[in-house]
C-alpha cells in the first residue's frame, strides 16, 4: 500500500467528488420537479394519462442505468436531425448527457416513491380536508404534498445515496467525477488498489453525510408526528 499516491492525488479526487456531487444535486432536484406531475399522473382518473406515466417508469425502472447513459450520449449522435438541431448543444457535452440520463432515472423513481405516500395518507385526513372546505389545490398544498413529503423522506434518502452511487457510471462517458478522476490516475500510477479505496472511502463519507442529514431532516418534518 503506498500511501504517498493517495497523498500526492488525493485533490484530483476531491476535484472528481465535487463534479460528483454537482450531477447527483442538479438531478435529484429536476427529478424532485417532475416527479411531481408525474405522480399525479400515476394517479389521474384519466386512462391514457395514467398509462402513459405507468410506461414512463416502467421502462426506467426496468433498464439499466448504464443503457439509458448510452442511449442519450452515443444514441442520439446517430442522427442527423439531431446534430444539426439546437438540440446538439447539449447532447454533444458528456456532462449534460448525464444529468438527462440521471435526472429521467431518478425522475421514474422519486414519482413512485411520491406516489406511494400520497396513497398512504390516511383517508380521514382527506375526509377532514373536504369537510373544511377546501378545495382541491389547497388540500395538496397545505396538507397532503407536506404530509406526503414527510412519509417520503426515509425511501427518498435512499434514491439520493442510490443516485450518488450510480452516478461512478458518468466515467463511461469520459466525464471526470470521482470514479473518472479515480480511473485517470490508476491509468497513470497502476495503483488500483490505493486509489480505488481512496475513492469508496470518498463516497461512503458523501453517503454517510446525506443520510444524516436526511435523517435531521426527518426528525424536523416530522417532530409533530404520532407514532
Amino acid at each position: 500500500m503506498d500511501l504517498s499516491v493517495i497523498v500526492d492525488h488525493y485533490p484530483k479526487l476531491i476535484t472528481g467528488a465535487v463534479t460528483t456531487l454537482k450531477l447527483v444535486g442538479l438531478s435529484c432536484f429536476l427529478g424532485a420537479v417532475f416527479a411531481l406531475p408525474l405522480a399525479f399522473a400515476r394517479l389521474s382518473a384519466v386512462k391514457w394519462l395514467r398509462s402513459a406515466a405507468y410506461g414512463y417508469i416502467f421502462f426506467f425502472r426496468g433498464t439499466p442505468l448504464l443503457v439509458q447513459i448510452f442511449l442519450i450520449y452515443y444514441g442520439a449522435a446517430q442522427f442527423e436531425w439531431v446534430r444539426e438541431s439546437f438540440l446538439w448543444v447539449v447532447l454533444s457535452k458528456p456532462y449534460w448527457c448525464a444529468i438527462i440520463a440521471f435526472s429521467m432515472n431518478t425522475t421514474a423513481y422519486t414519482s413512485e416513491i411520491l406516489r406511494g405516500a400520497l396513497q398512504s395518507i390516511p383517508k380521514g385526513e382527506v375526509e377532514a380536508c373536504e369537510v373544511l372546505g377546501m378545495g382541491r389545490f389547497k388540500m395538496f398544498q397545505r396538507v397532503l404534498l407536506p404530509r406526503a413529503f414527510g412519509i417520503m423522506l426515509p425511501a427518498y434518502s435512499n434514491e439520493v445515496v442510490l443516485m450518488l452511487k450510480g452516478s461512478a457510471l458518468a466515467s463511461t462517458i469520459t466525464l471526470m467525477d470521482l470514479m473518472g478522476a479515480a480511473r485517470t490516475i490508476i491509468a497513470r500510477t497502476y495503483t488500483p488498489m490505493e486509489i480505488f479505496i481512496s475513492a469508496g472511502f470518498i463516497y461512503f463519507i458523501l453517503s454517510a453525510v446525506i443520510l444524516l442529514l436526511f435523517h435531521q431532516l426527518e426528525r424536523r418534518v416530522n417532530r409533530f408526528r404520532v407514532a
